[in-house]
């Protein structure tokens, strides 16, 4: 004799759990999960203008670019490996002050996290990268 699934009986109750499912969704939180991705949501990246995406890249360019700097200096010899990791403590403090002084949609390329969780994790790595260029002859 072959066992039977336990809903296999009901597949009226199994047919109304999927109704209530779907229509508990349509009707909880549909504001925010409804607009999300549309041309006029105001948190979609792409509600930017052409211009506004391009600004929105540029302090993480700025950032990336003083930290690619700073490597390139710390890569022409001992010598000058404190001023090289000073560069790149200071790109991750630039970082943490547009990430904190920012609306999130135009710091998009620096966001990861919330926004206090970016702005401490950059500026504890950037002090840290810091205290290491300093105790570097």
């Amino acid at each position: 004799m072959a066992k039977r699934p336990a809903n296999a009986g009901s597949d009226r109750a199994g047919s109304d759990r999927a109704g209530l499912a779907s229509a508990g969704s349509a009707s909880f939180g549909s504001d925010s999960a409804d607009r999300a991705g549309l041309p006029g949501d105001p948190t979609d990246p792409g509600h930017l203008g052409t211009g506004a995406r391009v600004l929105s890249w540029l302090p993480y360019l700025l950032a990336l670019a003083i930290a690619a700097t700073g490597l390139l200096v710390a890569w022409q010899g001992p010598r000058h490996a404190g001023h090289g990791a000073g560069l790149v403590g200071c790109a991750l403090l630039v970082a943490a002050a547009a990430r904190l002084v920012l609306p999130s949609r135009y710091a998009a390329p620096l966001s990861s996290r919330g926004r206090a969780a970016d702005v401490l994790a950059f500026t504890a790595f950037g002090a840290a990268v810091l205290v290491v260029a300093i105790t570097l002859p």
